[in-house]
């Protein structure tokens, strides 16, 4: 595979990382399966891996990376995350400086290495300031464990602010953003991915196949699918919109005598601003299906159509996992309080 830069770290990367949150008993219990699938993607070209502290979960898939990449760390670009939680204990997570250099460690030693290539927020933490994150962040940078810092599920205000705390104290900035892109989810085109092209940082968007929607195997009037992921994800598996869109894929798909499957992939890395495409890949047969698609490139024509379908910027519905920020999410942020209302009204 060609690599391309990861913003402007100096760091080359394949178009497709591995990601590796299926490995462990949420996807794929079988540890030694999970090295050889890494072991092919590697083979394959792939010198991209990315993972977290909570797959698998809590560290087995770091430690099944670290297996993996036992003898042939140096030729890989590693990538982890933190923020999660690891335990009911409430400061077993987040972004706060005492759990980031308590998590390091464990990430270091799950993965059997001295240094972390990129080290990123795993998910927006409200209660924490900025500048806290960053603080802890640019010491383990200065400490050699950790070469580059980044940023996963950022709002685009979210990711302008860190850039600017990080210039004014003199930090560490965010390198890299890792938000959801697809062809069902476009939104990140609107805002996200010109804020990370504009301050020079690389993006690895996750779920290029819609969390299982762009495979095919989900389809509007078929069989009901009665898996993990449906239990996971059912709002997004069951939308009727995205469905409809699916099912104007697919004929787009075979006229361009193309998998879904590998249309989805080859949109995902067409944007300028896309470095990564994430693939979850659970058994080796879904490897090697990706793997055979990494060549494919999508002409003028097949992108204007898909541009029909879902137009540029558009998310169809959100995900159930994604990031809600809490002047959404939460009622009292969104309403004066009663008497207030009341007030007016008199």
């Amino acid at each position: 595979m060609k690599t391309r830069e990861l913003g402007r770290t100096g760091i080359q990367v394949s178009p497709y990382c591995l990601g590796t949150m299926m490995f462990g008993q949420v996807g794929n219990p079988d540890p030694d399966d999970c090295v050889r699938i890494i072991h092919r993607a590697l083979d394959s070209g792939i010198n991209f891996v990315d993972t977290a502290d909570v797959y698998g979960p809590h560290g087995v898939s770091e430690e099944i990376v670290g297996k993996a990449l036992k003898g042939r760390r140096d030729d890989i670009v590693l990538a982890t995350k933190v923020n999660g939680a690891m335990g009911e204990d409430p400061n077993r997570g987040g972004s706060s400086r005492r759990w980031i250099v308590t998590e390091v460690e464990h990430s270091l030693r799950r993965l059997r290495t001295d240094h972390i290539d990129l080290y990123q927020i795993h998910h927006p933490d409200p209660r924490t300031d900025i500048e806290e994150t960053l603080s802890a962040l640019t010491d383990l940078v200065r400490s050699g464990k950790v070469r580059a810092i980044g940023s996963s599920n950022l709002p685009a205000s979210e990711i302008v602010e860190a850039q600017w705390v990080a210039d004014r104290r003199g930090l560490q900035r965010f390198r890299t953003e890792q938000p959801t892109y697809s062809l069902l989810n476009r939104g990140i085109e609107r805002e996200i991915l010109p804020v990370c092209q504009r301050y020079g940082m690389g993006t690895l968007v996750w779920s290029p196949l819609a969390m299982g929607l762009l495979t095919g195997r989900y389809r509007k009037g078929g069989p009901p699918t009665r898996n993990a992921r449906m239990n996971w994800v059912p709002r997004h598996l069951t939308d009727e919109r995205k469905l409809d869109a699916v099912e104007r894929l697919i004929p787009l798909a075979e006229e361009a005598g193309l998998s879904l499957t590998h249309l989805a992939m080859a949109f995902a890395i067409t944007h300028p601003g896309v470095t990564s495409a994430i693939i979850g890949p659970r058994t080796m047969e879904h490897l090697d299906d990706l793997l055979a698609g990494a060549t494919v490139t999508l002409d003028d024509e097949v992108l204007d159509r898909i541009d029909r379908i879902v137009a540029p910027g558009t998310d169809i519905g959100p995900l159930d996992v994604s990031y809600t920020p809490p002047a959404v999410e939460r009622t009292a942020l969104r309403r004066r309080p009663a008497d207030e209302r009341a007030a007016v009204t008199r």
